[in-house]
């Protein structure tokens, strides 16, 4: 039972307003695989359908469309892989509310959902252009990185093929093992027992392997209140920030808490929507530091080195990728540092006094309470001046500061896999009463340790190598060529 942790949050949202402007001209093409038989044992049910499980869905397709998938199971209904999709949210989405305009996307279309496996295969991004007829035009930018609204309608594109396939708004509560004549035995197969958001109907599916590849639940760190109307989330910014305020009262001044690209996007996104609000970037760090895309680094993200940290040491393990969380995690790419920077440098030019500045990046800055104002509908921020601050005359000073909204870009805890796995936790090697929190085994092959969880990266940079390593161990040679038969 391989679990991975999706690149994107597990929120419930439709698209964006933003998403939408992206038409396909060219229809997706459908799936050989068929939406399987009421009460039927399926070889595969994926929890969560962003895009560690697009993955795999196009991954299976390409190996059944290949001439040995198509020898092995041909269009025989019973010999074509059972496979079911259960998605909370109401239709396919990634990364909803941060589709900005001019936002871009942080890795190359070529670590698509399949060119790195087979660039062949009918599910690269330079096909889907292809097929929009903006192949030509897209070469012309000159660009390894396309629009991140244009890849959401590229995976959006993806994620059709299997509609026929995918249970949209459907909340997986619980995967528990079948019951089996003889308790001793080898379970065989799961069941997924899911609730639908419409109507509240239980909905119970069995399965040979089950994937869990859920996204991360939003993380709005204390002392913020994590269900207050204008403490928003950057999972919700672009489809709150346009109804959160009165026209004809637009705000004086919004917050933002974070370090990374998401923060420094709201960041920069709310001088144009706001031209005459104040705005303040509040980070624990002393500076927005730059993300590390050079040549070098990126050969982090390479599949191949996927084996060698895994066969390394725990602790080593551990240390390794602690040191190479800073690439990716709380940075921000240095073409909008830059412009940052560059409207803040215009701001010193123009008023002097950092006092007077619209715009302000409150570094080493820490938010220690949150009082509401409920008579004049704001927030007021209390902070504390961490040492290194721009209160170099007083550390650890305290100050307040009223908002109208607070924006969160703090990251997701990404731990709803705990929960659906706990009727399974007997399974675990050495499992026991006194230690039921322990964490799973996790084998190469993406497969838990039952006595089988593979938490694996949230990066989209392995995601079409991973997806047909999965298909490879979770139906061997039932649907995959076979190398004897190849020249």
């Amino acid at each position: 039972m391989p679990v991975l942790k999706d690149d994107g949050p597990n929120v419930s949202r439709e698209s964006s307003d933003q998403a939408q402007v992206i038409n396909s001209q060219s229809a997706p093409g459908r799936s050989v695989m068929k939406k399987h038989r009421p009460g039927e044992v399926l070889d595969l049910v994926c929890v969560g359908f962003g895009p560690a499980s697009l993955a795999i869905a196009v991954a299976l397709e390409d190996a059944l469309k290949s001439s040995a998938g198509f020898e092995r199971c041909g269009q025989n209904h019973d010999r074509i892989p059972k496979v079911a999709f259960l998605e909370r949210q109401r239709r396919f989405a990634w990364h909803a509310g941060m589709l900005l305009p001019g936002a871009k996307m942080q890795i190359s279309f070529i670590k698509d959902l399949a060119t790195l496996r087979d660039p062949k295969s009918e599910f690269t991004f330079l096909n889907y252009l292809h097929r929009q007829n903006r192949l030509v035009q897209f070469t012309n930018l000159g660009t390894f990185l396309p629009l991140r609204m244009e890849y959401e309608a590229y995976l959006r594109w993806c994620a059709e093929w299997f509609d026929n396939i995918v249970n949209y708004g459907e909340e997986v509560l619980s995967i528990v093992p079948d019951e089996q004549p003889n308790q001793s035995s080898k379970v065989e197969v799961f069941k997924v027992i899911s609730r639908n958001l419409s109507d509240d109907i239980i909905s119970t599916l069995r399965a040979k392997h089950v994937v869990i590849a859920v996204g991360g639940k939003p993380q709005i760190p204390r002392p913020l209140p994590d269900n207050h109307p204008r403490v928003v989330h950057s999972s919700r910014y672009s489809k709150t920030v346009p109804h959160l305020f009165r026209k004809d009262e637009p705000p004086q001044h919004i917050a933002v808490v974070g370090g990374g690209q998401s923060a420094a996007e709201i960041f920069n996104d709310l001088h144009s929507r706001f031209p005459n609000t104040k705005t303040s970037l509040i980070i624990k760090g002393a500076a927005l530091r730059p993300s590390d895309d050079s040549p070098f680094v990126n050969e982090i993200f390479d599949p191949d080195r996927v084996a060698d940290i895994y066969n390394q040491d725990p602790v080593v393990r551990g240390e390794i990728i602690a040191a190479d969380r800073g690439t990716n995690y709380g940075v921000v790419r240095l073409e909008l540092l830059e412009h940052i920077y560059s409207d803040l440098y215009t701001q010193r030019l123009v008023h002097g006094n950092v006092k007077n500045w619209q715009h302000r990046i409150l570094s080493n800055t820490l938010v220690i309470n949150v009082e509401d104002l409920n008579d004049q509908h704001k927030l007021r921020l209390h902070f504390q001046h961490l040492p290194g601050s721009q209160r170099n005359d007083c550390p650890h000073a305290q100050d307040t500061l009223d908002v109208d909204a607070v924006f969160v870009a703090t990251g997701y805890t990404r731990d709803a896999h705990k929960d659906m796995l706990r009727a399974v936790q007997h399974l675990k090697p050495g499992s026991s009463s006194s230690n039921p929190e322990a964490g799973w085994t996790v084998r190469r092959d993406y497969r838990l340790d039952l006595d089988e969880d593979k938490l694996s990266d949230t990066l989209l940079s392995i995601l079409a190598t991973r997806g047909g390593q999965m298909v490879k161990s979770i139906f061997g040679n039932d649907i995959l060529p076979n190398p004897a038969k190849q020249t």
